[in-house]
């Protein structure tokens, strides 16, 4: 009884100085940690979180380029920070999500991990050379399972988010293709414009350029909604009945774990309204990533369900790495 009762005590302690932190929250500047390089999506759309979120505030939101390891290594460094929502991370799909599956990492996303808010979504799309013969993305696949192990698909690495995209596509629709893996997204496109490889899914903004070029056909995106920035492109899951695959590169923010709740409460208001801003939704469309806003428990399920799927199109596929 009297340990239950200092259990009790100490949760209320801990409670009140949450929120004793958060009527002052903040009172300094911020850091948004990006894991990857400048100029990548998830610095694009980190930095205009940080700069929405600087104005919403009232205090600095820094952008802070830690780069490495496949966006782990600035990950890691969110995950051992102070928990007092002063360090924040521009979460995405890659380092968060999917390299945990495939490897050992320093974190653990569930435990080192409080998310707090997502702000978008890049659609991919399906694409090959024009010269394909199918102009429908029934037409597609009705040639890739006519002639199984005959055609291949390139990607921008195995493992990487587009590899098991495309590879959960495949499963979806039970095909059977070469993967041809290469160093990033632009040599393999690169590969599919001259015809080496039959197809690639990968991001609108890899894609769309090429596609309004003629260089590629596109045939469907990824959304099972389907996309406002891609509006004559169908989703693949409507088209081919396969509501299960929707999946796109999500962009959000997180803190780390034991980040008191009311300054995460703070924070997923804050970037809420950061967002709403017809110049933040119109920026963020502008380099690919359609505003989707998901905050607290909402954004945990949608994580959760993410892992899930990958984990499961991991284990279907065999995808190993070689490391």
């Amino acid at each position: 009884m009297f340990r239950r009762v200092v259990l009790l005590a100490a949760a209320a302690l801990g409670l009140s100085m949450g929120f004793a932190a958060a009527q002052t929250y903040p009172n300094r500047p911020i850091r948004m940690i990006v894991p990857w390089p400048p100029g990548q999506a998830t610095d694009l759309a980190g930095r205009l979180i940080a700069q929405k979120l600087s104005e919403v505030l009232g205090q600095p939101v820094v952008a802070e380029n830690r780069a490495g390891a496949g966006g782990m290594i600035g990950t890691d460094a969110v995950a051992k920070s102070a928990p007092d929502g002063y360090t924040l991370l521009a979460a995405s799909a890659g380092p968060y999500t999917i390299n945990p599956l495939l490897q050992r990492t320093a974190y653990d996303p569930e435990r080192d991990f409080a998310p707090i808010a997502m702000a978008g979504i890049s659609p991919y799309v399906l694409v090959t050379n024009p010269a394909f013969p199918a102009t429908t993305v029934q037409e597609f696949v009705a040639a890739i399972r006519a002639r199984p192990g005959e055609y291949t698909f390139g990607s921008s690495g195995t493992g990487a988010s587009a590899h098991l995209i495309i590879e959960w596509f495949n499963v979806a629709l039970r095909l059977q293709a070469e993967h041809i893996p290469f160093q990033g997204s632009a040599p393999s496109l690169t590969a599919v414009v001259a015809g080496q490889v039959t197809y690639s899914i990968e991001t609108l903004a890899s894609t769309q350029a090429l596609v309004r070029a003629g260089t590629l056909r596109a045939y469907g995106v990824s959304l099972a909604r389907g996309t406002s920035l891609a509006p004559g492109i169908p989703a693949i899951a409507q088209a081919m009945n396969v509501p299960e695959f929707d999946v796109g590169a999500w962009v959000g923010v997180a803190a780390p774990a034991g980040t008191p709740r009311p300054i995460l409460a703070a924070l997923e208001q804050a970037i809420v309204r950061a967002m709403d801003a017809n110049d933040a939704r119109e920026r963020l469309s502008a380099i690919g990533i359609e505003p989707d806003q998901r905050t607290g428990e909402a954004f945990a399920d949608y994580l959760r369900g993410q892992s899930a799927n990958f984990r499961r199109i991991i284990q279907t596929a065999n995808i190993r790495l070689n490391n």
